[in-house]
């Protein structure tokens, strides 16, 4: 098909119709030209219609709703190339055909808009980034709704703030527009967008350029790289509280500082106790999860960590399953009960959060929600770098004190709690210390200075 020529190519194709016919001059109808290219009728009626103002063809109506074309100087043969409609008359023949050859191989998806609205060309880049033929964005204006452009927040952007509106209005560039996309096969794309005038000696504007750029990826990096979007969700349950609440004397708080799943389905949890014995809280937990066992890290007056081994399913498996997890297990709250609070994010339903804890706990209620800003800046750059299993290593080894002094954990301990050889857990180990530090000192470092 012609779309996958240049703007050029497609001008001149749509002249050689005509100038190989033995009469160049001979009226041809907009189907029959449209028929010859293989090409949409409404695409090559535009070009029918800028190579008659140009004066490389004439025009006249036939009929209540026909119109035809024919050559008005067949021997000059076909002089029209990627720019010559628009052109200043300065540019030689050749100087043309490498502005062509850029515009075509440029990385940048680009394409030019006419004061009218109407786009006049595209190149190969932007009929891949927008998921169009060539003759199918050519035969749309800047302003039609079939684009779908969206701001940030979903809010559609309107023809009076698209950027090229802009630069009609003002005569400047517009620089840095960013907005995302609906693409034909239904996902969404994000594009940042700069776009030009081009003057005529006069200051009018002649045609817009306007280049933009994919940003899917950079946008979704970024999105991981700052602040996160939570949901905080404080939650109750009888099933859950009554254990803890037989122990309780006074204010109690049990926080999962982490949840590691292992290779064999069940859980490594690493509690805190506030205002409860290392004792009673292992004791508890038993009444509460199939505990397969336990190991105490630290205990001190008022505070004890313990590391408990359980099987699967657990309510702050749940959370972590939703990309979330619980902060606090249980914590006394005055007259109004105990609560526990965990987070999930954004995106995530709080009705979906509760429907899967309901899994766990049939009772679960929830009491409060709230949405809260989340850094996660090196947790994500450090959990996207690493393997699982060095992944896992990393986390055991840091919750289970093993890099406190002296040491809460061995690493025989540690190896013995992955199910995996100690030379192992040493060589998993020391290879994420060392992406982390990359990452941290490298990465990092390097791109501040």
């Amino acid at each position: 098909m012609s779309s996958s020529g240049s703007s050029g190519d497609a001008y001149a194709e749509t002249l050689a119709v005509f100038d190989r016919r033995d009469d160049p001059s001979e009226p041809l109808t907009t189907p029959e030209v449209a028929d010859s290219l293989n090409a949409a009728r409404r695409t090559v009626y535009k070009r029918l219609e800028k190579l008659a103002s140009s004066g490389e063809l004439e025009t006249k109506e036939v009929g209540a709703n026909a119109r035809v074309w024919w050559r008005s100087h067949p021997d000059e043969g076909p002089s029209v190339n990627a720019t010559n409609i628009h052109a200043t008359p300065t540019l030689s023949n050749a100087e043309r055909t490498v502005i062509e050859k850029i515009l075509e191989a440029s990385p940048i998806s680009i394409v030019v808009v006419e004061p009218s609205g109407e786009i006049s060309f595209a190149n190969q880049r932007a009929e891949e980034t927008l998921e169009l033929e060539r003759d199918e964005i050519t035969s749309r204006t800047y302003r039609q709704p079939e684009w779908k452009i969206y701001y940030d927040d979903g809010t559609p952007v309107s023809a009076d703030e698209h950027p090229v509106t802009r630069v009609l209005e003002t005569k400047e560039p517009d620089y840095g527009f960013e907005h995302w996309i609906d693409l034909p096969s239904g996902t969404e794309r994000w594009l940042s967008s700069n776009s030009a005038p081009v003057l005529s000696e006069d200051g009018d504007v002649e045609y817009i350029v306007v280049g933009f750029e994919d940003t899917t990826q950079l946008k979704e990096r970024e999105g991981k790289l700052t602040s996160d979007k939570r949901r905080v969700l404080e939650l109750s349950s009888k099933q859950l509280f009554s254990p803890l609440l037989d122990v309780a004397d006074g204010d109690m708080r049990i926080d999962v500082d982490e949840v590691v799943r292992l290779q064999d389905g069940s859980v490594l949890k690493y509690i805190t106790g506030r205002g409860i014995s290392a004792k009673e809280l292992i004791d508890v937990f038993g009444q509460l999860y199939s505990v397969k066992d336990t190991r105490l890290l630290q205990s001190s007056a008022g505070e004890c960590r313990v590391e408990v081994h359980v099987e699967a399913p657990t309510i702050s498996l749940v959370f972590a399953e939703l990309g979330g997890q619980v902060k606090s297990l249980f914590q006394t709250n005055g007259a109004a009960g105990p609560l526990l609070t965990s987070e999930v994010p954004g995106d995530v339903e709080s009705r979906t959060a509760v429907q899967a804890a309901r899994k766990v706990y049939s009772d679960i209620r929830l009491e409060s929600q709230e949405l809260q800003y989340s850094p996660r800046l090196l947790y994500d750059i450090v959990e996207d770098v690493l393997t699982e299993r060095q992944f896992t290593s990393l986390q055991t080894a840091y919750y289970g004190g093993y890099f406190e002094t002296p040491r809460k954990s061995t690493g025989d301990e540690l190896a013995e709690r992955l199910g995996i050889t100690r030379q192992t857990f040493n060589q998993h180990l020391r290879l994420a210390e060392e992406t982390v530090l990359e990452q941290l000192f490298d990465a990092s470092g390097k791109a501040a200075r």
